[in-house]
Order: C-alpha cells, then structure tokens, then sequence
C-alpha cells in the first residue's frame, strides 16, 4: 500500500498501513479530491475499497489502537491496560 500510494503519504495527505488507508486534511476543500486520488491509484493497480468499511467525512478516527481527531491523537487507554503481560519471551 504504502509503494501505490507513496507520492500521497510524503506530502501528508494519506496515512496507510497494510490494508488500512486514512485520508486527511486539514480543511472540509480538497478533502472529495484526495480520496479520488486515493481510489483511483487503487483501481490502476487492481485493489478497491470495500463500501461497507468506508467511514466518509468523520471527524474522529480509531486507528491502531489510538483515536485521532482534530484536537489530536488520544490514546484509548483501555486498550493499554487489557494487554496480556507476556509470560515468554517469544511473546514479547
């Protein structure tokens, strides 16, 4: 994702990660016009986005375990305090 998108992650328009795509700007102008460009590098290279997946125009965003919104990024902190306490090294 990252080599079909890369031109839009270096300027800061779009943040991905294996299969996820976040697009994002900071003004409601030019927003229509990123995920254009997002979908349409996405159908030149055979991949699509899934409709029911697709949140559009939200302010707030969960990602990673972590919420992302305007004001910035919140950790959500139940998600920190369920991690499993690893009792092998091979599960740190």
């Amino acid at each position: 994702m990252n080599k079909t998108l890369w031109n839009l992650i270096n300027i800061g328009e779009v943040a991905s990660f294996i299969d996820n795509v976040i697009v994002g700007t900071e003004k409601k102008e030019g927003y229509n016009e990123v995920v254009e460009k997002v979908v349409r590098r996405l159908a030149e290279n055979d991949l699509y986005v899934k409709l029911e997946k697709y949140k559009w125009k939200v302010r707030e965003v969960g990602f990673l375990g972590v919420v992302t919104r305007p004001e910035g990024i919140k950790m959500k902190m139940k998600d920190v305090f369920d991690w499993l306490t690893p009792k092998e090294v091979k599960n740190i």
